[in-house]
């Protein structure tokens, strides 16, 4: 488990299957009472690390498209 917030975080599960789940590509394991259990295959050491965030190191939370359509809509907000 990789999510820093997720209460698992650090611990390690053996992987049952990864498929879809409500569209959304998940990994299915079994927690420790035995159920089977499903959770984003992106808060797992399953799918790499987006290079932005890595490169960026949490000093960047936008990227430079994000902030550009941000400011599109701020201004389209205003009077």
């Amino acid at each position: 488990m990789t999510h820093p917030y997720h209460p698992l975080f650090g611990q390690q599960f053996d992987l049952v299957m990864r498929g879809q789940n409500w569209h959304e590509d998940s990994a299915f394991f079994r927690g420790r009472e035995g159920r089977l259990r499903s959770i984003p295959a992106n808060w797992t050491d399953l799918v790499a690390e987006d290079p932005f965030n890595v490169v960026a190191a949490g000093r960047a939370a936008l990227r430079t498209q994000e902030l550009l359509d941000l400011a599109r809509l701020v201004s389209a907000l205003q009077p």
